[in-house]
């Protein structure tokens, strides 16, 4: 939704001004300029990237528009963890296999959509108590293994947004492209009436306005947004690291969730008196 209204902000803002300056707003309908633009930025997006990297800009896009990670997920997120070590604590780590084999059909993940519908997280966490059970890793390497992860799947989510970011670096290019063909098509022309080489001059005009504008007022913004985002989700997958070598070291499961809480932003991060509530309140299932 914010980005809904940035975008308006950014038009209202730019058309308002060409209003008041005198501007004919029908001036700027060029149709074809934008077709030449959005063509080409399109093109080379293309031609730049491979195909899973397309998907996620798709993907990732989406996921900014439905809003990204909030206070309730990581809430939901330290608790289900507290409930993890729990079972391990009264059951030993044997009882955790079924719900790491089979996360899909375990009771304790189904109460928390939030983390189910995580991909990446779910595999994180699975494969990382699957390593802990089997006994064979030391928390160094343990560590060790889970930066590997968290930075290999940050650097695979980040190829999205440096292609947006690249696209955005070229189109203003693509907007001169679009005013020099405008301007041939003017010089074609440049003995007709003054009014006709006026009007092409104008929408060779506007192909430059619309490259830098889509630049740095769209395509720009949505890639940094997109860097954004996914420093919340790296920031999600480190909160699992903390809990789960706090753990690993034999810390109590209360302890360790309280590792990973000292991880998270102030805005995002649950109270201690909040977490400890919540996390009482598992006791009675």
């Amino acid at each position: 939704m914010f980005i809904f209204i940035g975008a308006i902000v950014v038009l209202g803002g730019v058309l308002t001004g060409f209003v008041l300056e005198g501007g004919e707003l029908l001036a700027l309908k060029q149709p074809m300029e934008l077709l030449i633009i959005g063509g080409a930025a399109l093109g080379a997006l293309m031609i730049s990237s491979p195909l899973p990297v397309i998907k996620g800009i798709i993907k990732q896009v989406k996921g900014v528009i439905g809003g990204g990670l909030q206070k309730q997920d990581y809430l939901d997120l330290l608790v289900m963890m507290y409930e993890v070590f729990n079972v391990a604590r009264k059951d030993g780590l044997i009882g955790l296999e079924n719900h790491v084999e089979h996360p899909d059909e375990s009771e304790i993940f189904k109460r928390y959509p939030s983390f189910l519908k995580n991909p990446s997280a779910v595999a994180f966490f699975t494969d990382t108590v699957r390593v802990i059970i089997s006994g064979a890793v030391q928390p160094h390497d343990l560590e060790d293994i889970m930066d590997e992860d968290i930075e290999v799947l940050h650097e695979e989510e980040m190829r999205p947004s440096d292609a947006l970011s690249s696209t955005a670096d070229a189109l203003p290019g693509l907007g001169i492209v679009a005013a020099v063909l405008g301007v041939v098509i003017t010089m074609a022309a440049i003995d007709g009436p003054p009014e006709e080489v006026g009007h092409k001059v104008a929408a060779a005009l506007v192909g430059t306005f619309l490259g830098i504008l889509g630049s740095y007022g769209f395509v720009g913004p949505l890639a940094a947004s997109l860097k954004h985002r996914l420093n919340d989700t790296k920031q999600y997958m480190t909160c699992m690291k903390h809990a789960l070598l706090a753990f690993h070291k034999g810390v109590a499961g209360v302890i360790a969730v309280e590792f990973a809480r000292r991880s998270l932003y102030a805005e995002v991060r649950p109270g201690f008196v909040e977490l400890e509530t919540t996390c009482n309140k598992t006791k009675k299932r």
